[in-house]
């Protein structure tokens, strides 16, 4: 297993994580911010959880129609615009007086455009990183999203306690403005890693042969449903505890953190395929005692012990990159994260819905109640997958080939 030193060492993966992290801060704060103007506009906690991952339920229709584009363009040149048109849509956020009916608008434009983001960024990881490193790399990645989390809520707390939504907002911007600075002068420019145009038949072509396989689907649906549904509950943090908000975004920052420390680096790899299903029990579990209406102290260490089961979507990708080749890798992490940031906003619009009926509490356990049940679902369907251990030193995305959709 390698060190973390070693993959710092690594030409371009510093650059790689700086343009992620500043991109990770626009979104936490100008999240945090745009749910908290939306609440104070309106009033309700669905309208706020569906502003805050809005974008994510948007990916879906990107994902279907652009994504073939994450393996046939310059990944450099993809990231660097996705930065600036998000850097512009969070600035027309911030005009005052803007109506709802058009702030859905915005957030349905970046949605669409952010559904490369995640695809390209994962091809150019199993690019910058050798065979051995990727999955370390990833746990990395993933516990600087934890870490620009906690640090983004707890800070966006703290700015819309003395500054306004709008201006948060702007701030936002200008974090999405750094990153395609960073983007552009950090990162090699690369051709695409695939030939061929991007276009609708290619996406749907491409996404039809990694649906195909039935343990990648599985895999998939592990990845996205128990999470969208958990992501759902927590869109509820605002309207269940207006106040302490932020707080409680931080902590579950903080258990995703330590989450992905342990399994990226502690547990040994002929281990981590059997977490699967305990880590994504252990995601849902905490909420089902929301039921009980905890206070602020008590909630904050559920939502910590909880945090640390999103741990189980590294165990999950690295299952997908061993099922899929090379030449693939950008789309199949593309339709990863678009179908998860989907799912989520399925779940965010499910759980705003519940909290109208109910309450944000009652919700909050309904959710987690149907992540546990599709959890334990998924595991007696796929239980001789998850069973198996990763192929020892295969580099991810290698095994099996398959050929690339082409035009």
């Amino acid at each position: 297993m390698r060190s973390y030193r070693s993959l710092f060492r690594t030409p371009e993966f510093t650059p790689y994580l700086l343009s992620f992290g500043t991109f990770a801060a626009g979104q936490t704060i100008g999240g945090l911010a745009l749910a908290t103007l939306v609440f104070r506009a309106t009033g309700s906690p669905f309208l706020s959880a569906v502003s805050m991952v809005g974008p994510q339920l948007a990916q879906l229709l990107g994902g279907a129609f652009l994504l073939s584009a994450a393996d046939r363009l310059p990944p450099r040149a993809i990231l660097t615009a996705l930065a600036l048109a998000f850097a512009a849509g969070t600035a027309v956020l911030a005009l005052p007086g803007l109506p709802i009916w058009a702030v859905f608008a915005v957030v349905l434009l970046q949605g669409l455009v952010a559904s490369l983001g995640g695809g390209v960024r994962g091809g150019l990881l199993n690019e910058i990183l050798s065979k051995d490193g990727y999955v370390l790399g990833r746990s990395v990645s993933n516990m600087l999203w934890g870490l620009t989390q906690m640090a983004g809520f707890a800070t966006g707390g703290a700015l819309l306690a003395l500054l306004s939504p709008r201006t948060c907002l702007l701030l936002a911007a200008a974090l999405y403005l750094l990153s395609a600075l960073v983007t552009r002068l950090g990162l090699t420019a690369r051709p695409p890693r695939s030939s061929g145009r991007p276009s609708l038949s290619a996406t749907w072509r491409t996404n039809s042969l990694l649906w195909s396989s039935h343990p990648r689907r599985l895999t998939y649906l592990g990845l996205w449903v128990p999470n969208g549904l958990i992501v759902g509950g927590d869109s509820l943090y605002v309207s269940y505890a207006p106040e302490a908000a932020g707080m409680l975004y931080a902590f579950g920052a903080l258990g995703m953190f330590l989450g992905d420390m342990a399994v990226g680096r502690l547990v040994p790899p002929a281990v981590r395929p059997r977490l699967a299903t305990p880590l994504r029990l252990l995601l849902a579990v905490p909420y089902l005692f929301f039921v009980l209406r905890p206070g602020v102290a008590l909630s904050a260490v559920a939502v910590t012990v909880a945090s640390v089961g999103f741990a189980a979507s590294l165990v999950l990708q690295e299952r997908l990159m061993s099922l899929t080749s090379d030449d693939l890798a950008g789309q199949a992490l593309g339709l990863h994260a678009t179908g998860m940031a989907a799912l989520q906003g399925v779940g965010t619009a499910l759980a705003g819905a519940l909290a109208q009926l109910t309450s944000p509490a009652t919700a909050m356990t309904l959710m987690a109640a149907g992540s546990v049940t599709m959890t334990l679902t998924l595991a007696a369907l796929g239980g001789h997958e998850e069973r198996q251990p990763a192929v020892p030193g295969a580099r991810p995305g290698g095994v099996p080939s398959e050929p690339a959709a082409t035009d």
